[in-house]
C-alpha cells in the first residue's frame, strides 16, 4: 500500500490551501461571468488549482501521514474536491467539523448551494430518503438536482470523462488490452432495491486505498467509522449510537500475557465486525478488539513499531480447528494471527511486500494474501507457506472475498478489475469483471453465494449474479467516496457507506424476491 495514506494537513496549512483554492475559483467564476459552480466541479479546472497549490510546497504534518507534496495531484483523482468544498467557496464559518483526515474530512464535491452561492439549509427531517420518496422522483441521496444548473446525467458524464484512476505501478500497453479480457455483462438487473438513505450518520475514510469501514451484523444493525468513533446505526429504529470512541484513552482489560497496551487518539484505517466482536486497525499499527455486549475494550496494542506500520486490513475468521482468529495485515509486510479469546499472538507470517488484504477460505485452511504486488498469493493459514501464486492483475490489490463454497476466490485490483479464480486450478483466472472508472476497493459475497458486490473508490457498486455465471449485473450509481459495503448475514440487505461532507450517508438496499418468486412458478 502507498506509504502516503490520507491527505492530512496542519490546521494552518489546510486553512491557507482552502482559502487559496476558494479565492482562485471564485476569481475564475467571476471572470467568466458565470456564477454557477461548474468550474469548481470540473476535474480539469480543479487539477489546475491543485497544480498551482502544489507549487506552494505546502508540507503535510509528518507526524500524521507523511504525504509528499508532489503527490497533491492525486487528491482530485479520488476526492474531487476534498480539502475544498462548496461551503468553503461561500466562506461559511459554520462548517461541520471533521477529524482532519481526508475522507474523514469528507468535503463535499457535490453542489449543495444555489447559483448565488447561498448555502442550502436542509433540515434534519428532510435529509433522509425513503423508498416511497425515491419512487416519486426524489434523489436517493437527497441531492437537489432541480436547483442546479446541470442535470444528474450531465454531471455523471463529466465525472466519467474526467475521472483519473490511481495507479501504483507505471501504466503500460497491457492496460490497453485489459478491456478485451473482461467479461461482457448484462446491465440493468435489479437484485437489490433502494430502501432507505440516512444522513444522520456518515462514513469517514482515513486512507484513500482502504475501504473496509462498514459492516452489517444483521439486516437491522450496521457498524461504521465516523471520525474517531465507531457508530451503530439501527436500520429498524432509525437511530444512531456511539459504540467506541478512539479519541479517548483506551485501557484494555485483557490478561497481561497477551501484552495489551493502552492507546489514545487512534485513527482507524480498517475494521471488521463479526460474531459479537469488533476489531479495528489503526494508522500506526494499532489493533483494538471490543466485545459488543461488554463495556470497555477487551484488547489493544501496537502490533509493530515499524515506521511504516499502518494496519491495512483486519479479519475475524474461524480456523480449520474451529477456533476463532483475529488476523491483522500491516504495511510492514507481516500478517499476524491472534487468538480471538485470549488475544495472544499465535503466528506471524512474513511476505515480500506490504500486505494490503487477507481473507480466509470458508474451511479455514487457506488464506488469500494481497498487497503491493501485481501477484496475489494463496497460503496455508497455519504455516504461512505459499501454495499458489495468482498472476493476471496489473497493479496492487486491496480486496478479496471467498465464495461460501470455498472454490472461488475474488480479488480486487487497482487495474479496475476483479478476477475470479478457481482455487483448484489457479494457472489463470476464470473471469475478469470490470469496474466503471476506478480501482476495485471492496468485495463481498452474500452468505448463500448468490451475489458478489464490488465497490469502486467512488460512485459505483456492482452486484453480480453468480447463478448467471456473473453475466447479469446490477449497477448502483451514486455520488461520493465509498467507505465500505456489507451484505447482512441473511442476505436480505446491502448497506453502502458514503463519505462526503454534505451528502455522506448510509444507503440501504433490500433484496428483491420477485425474480425468485417467478423462477419458482416457472
Amino acid at each position: 500500500m502507498s506509504s502516503a495514506p490520507g491527505f492530512i494537513y496542519t490546521s494552518s496549512a489546510q486553512t491557507f490551501l482552502r482559502h487559496f483554492l476558494a479565492t482562485y475559483t471564485l476569481y475564475l467564476s467571476l471572470q467568466s461571468h458565470n456564477y454557477s459552480i461548474h468550474i469548481l466541479h470540473s476535474f480539469a479546472s480543479y487539477s489546475t488549482l491543485i497544480s498551482l497549490a502544489s507549487n506552494l510546497r505546502i508540507k503535510r504534518n509528518m507526524a500524521e501521514f507523511q504525504f509528499q507534496t508532489d503527490e497533491l495531484e492525486f487528491i482530485d483523482d479520488y476526492y474531487s474536491t476534498t480539502d475544498f468544498d462548496d461551503e468553503s467557496l461561500a466562506f461559511s464559518d459554520n462548517l461541520s467539523s471533521g477529524d482532519g483526515v481526508d475522507g474523514g474530512k469528507d468535503d463535499s464535491f457535490l453542489p449543495d448551494f444555489e447559483d448565488d452561492f447561498d448555502l442550502l439549509h436542509i433540515g434534519k427531517s428532510k435529509t433522509d430518503t425513503t423508498a416511497g420518496e425515491a419512487r416519486k422522483g426524489k434523489d436517493i441521496q437527497g441531492i437537489p438536482w432541480e436547483r442546479l444548473n446541470f442535470t444528474r446525467d450531465k454531471y455523471r458524464q463529466t465525472r466519467l470523462k474526467l475521472y483519473k484512476n490511481f495507479h501504483s505501478l507505471p501504466s503500460s500497453s497491457s492496460y490497453d488490452h485489459l478491456h478485451k479480457d473482461c467479461k461482457q455483462v448484462e446491465k440493468g438487473h435489479n437484485f437489490y432495491n433502494f430502501q432507505f438513505n440516512t444522513r444522520l450518520v456518515k462514513s469517514t475514510i482515513v486512507h484513500f486505498q482502504l475501504r473496509n469501514l462498514l459492516w452489517a451484523t444483521s439486516k437491522h444493525d450496521v457498524y461504521l467509522m465516523q471520525n474517531y468513533s465507531v457508530m451503530h446505526w439501527s436500520a429498524l429504529r432509525k437511530s444512531v449510537k456511539e459504540v467506541l470512541n478512539v479519541a479517548k484513552p483506551i485501557v484494555p482489560t485483557a490478561s497481561p500475557r497477551s501484552f495489551p497496551l493502552p492507546l489514545s487518539r487512534v485513527q482507524i484505517s480498517t475494521m471488521s465486525v463479526k460474531d459479537n466482536l469488533l476489531v479495528a486497525g489503526g494508522f500506526h499499527g494499532e489493533l483494538i478488539c471490543k466485545h459488543l455486549n461488554e463495556p470497555g475494550v477487551a484488547f489493544s496494542t501496537k502490533v509493530t513499531t515499524d515506521e511504516n506500520a499502518i494496519t491495512n486490513a483486519v479479519d475475524i475468521a474461524e480456523s480449520s480447528s474451529g477456533s476463532k482468529w483475529v488476523i491483522a495485515a500491516n504495511n510492514d509486510a507481516h500478517v499476524r494471527v491472534f487468538d480471538a479469546t485470549s488475544f495472544v499472538c499465535l503466528n506471524r507470517f512474513s511476505f515480500p511486500w506490504s500486505v494490503n488484504n487477507t481473507s480466509m477460505s470458508p474451511d479455514g485452511k487457506l488464506m488469500a494474501v494481497l498487497g503491493d504486488s501485481a501477484d496475489c498469493l494463496v497460503s496455508d493459514s497455519n504455516t504461512g507457506k505459499v501454495i499458489s501464486t495468482l498472476q493476471g492483475h496489473l497493479d496492487y490489490s486491496f480486496s478479496s472475498a471467498w465464495h461460501p463454497d470455498g472454490r472461488i476466490l475474488a480479488t480486487g485490483n487497482q487495474d479496475t478489475t476483479c478476477r475470479l479464480w478457481d482455487i483448484r486450478n489457479t494457472s489463470q483466472s476464470l473471469d475478469v469483471l470490470k469496474g466503471r472508472m476506478g480501482a476495485i476497493r471492496a468485495l463481498k459475497f452474500t452468505s448463500d453465494g448468490r451475489f458478489l458486490a464490488m465497490a469502486e473508490p467512488a460512485d459505483f457498486v456492482h452486484i453480480f449474479d453468480s447463478h448467471s455465471g456473473y453475466k447479469k449485473v446490477q449497477e448502483i450509481d451514486l455520488f461520493g467516496e465509498i467507505g465500505g459495503i456489507s451484505f447482512s448475514p441473511d442476505t436480505e440487505a446491502l448497506f453502502v457507506g458514503v463519505a462526503d461532507r454534505t451528502y455522506g450517508s448510509v444507503l440501504e438496499f433490500n433484496r428483491s424476491h420477485q425474480m425468485g418468486y417467478l423462477e419458482a412458478i416457472f
